[in-house]
């Protein structure tokens, strides 16, 4: 968001709170992307904020509510106000539980591996619709086809990338989609907090359908060989794709990540050792 975005979503986010008998008298901005996270002080309150047009905010609270109740390491609502969307000055705002992070240390390979497997089992117990990881794909491929919208890529860049998208892609639908299900869709390092209550998975408005190895792609790859049950072979392939797609959207004209072009230049090295990987591998 614009600063002055974040200045009316700040004092969105607030009024809201006193309106429902949270003290708010300060407020700090935790992350500012697509959406504003928000730690209201003195309830210790953390508020997500996004245009009111996001629909995904709703499908987000229900999924938490469910996760949890399923017993799996998600972030909960706060547990002082109803558990709803809240919609004020042209914002919707969501209120959660905020936790204090536990250690500055990282989660471990194992630790992050087990809690994703946890999330799992408790996302196969639960039936909603979900888009598949393919129509993720595709909306990444429809960003590189035009230029108007990704005018800074190189033609060569261009190239690589929706090259390893189509080819990615492929090879991992060929092998069948038997063991396809719901995922969390982008459980990378910043969307797991370490608390005390241990990790917890936050930003449940990606879930998408597909195998459990494109959720584990976006995990630290020291992760990979603790998931009980993943095909690393599948898993290298996620992983290529992972580092596609997300290059790509670095690359939109439009995009609200922060530094997030430098991030695109950088991970095209990404993609480039993880292609490169996977040629020597078929080559063995």
């Amino acid at each position: 968001m614009q600063a002055s975005e974040v200045r009316r979503a700040t004092a969105a986010a607030m009024a809201t709170a006193a309106s429902l008998g949270l003290t708010a008298d300060d407020a700090i901005v935790l992350n500012n992307s697509n959406k504003l996270a928000l730690r209201l002080l003195p309830c210790d309150v953390l508020a997500r904020v996004a245009p009111v047009e996001n629909q995904a905010l709703a499908f987000e609270i229900d999924m938490a509510r469910r996760l949890a109740e399923a017993g799996s390491p998600v972030a909960s609502l706060d547990p002082r106000v109803e558990p709803r969307v809240h919609e004020r000055d042209g914002f919707a705002i969501t209120l959660w539980t905020y936790y204090s992070p536990a250690t500055p240390d990282e989660i471990p390979p194992a630790g992050y591996a087990k809690a994703l497997e946890r999330l799992h089992a408790g996302m196969r117990t639960i039936d909603v619709p979900a888009p598949h990881f393919t129509d993720r794909v595709e909306q990444a491929q429809l960003l590189l086809a035009d230029r108007d919208r990704s005018p800074e890529l190189p033609d060569a860049d261009r190239e690589l990338l929706t090259d390893t998208l189509r080819n990615m892609s492929r090879a991992i639908s060929e092998r069948g989609g038997a063991g396809d299900q719901l995922l969390h869709g982008e459980p990378h390092p910043g969307n797991l907090l370490a608390t005390r209550e241990g990790p917890l998975f936050i930003d449940l408005e990606t879930c998408c359908r597909g195998p459990v190895e494109f959720d584990l792609a976006h995990a630290p790859e020291a992760a990979g060989p603790h998931y009980a049950g993943a095909d690393q072979e599948l898993l290298r392939e996620c992983r290529a794709l992972m580092w596609a797609m997300v290059t790509a959207w670095r690359w939109d004209r439009n995009d609200q990540l922060p530094d997030g072009r430098r991030l695109g230049v950088e991970w095209l090295g990404q993609v480039r050792a993880a292609i490169g990987r996977d040629e020597l591998d078929a080559r063995g």
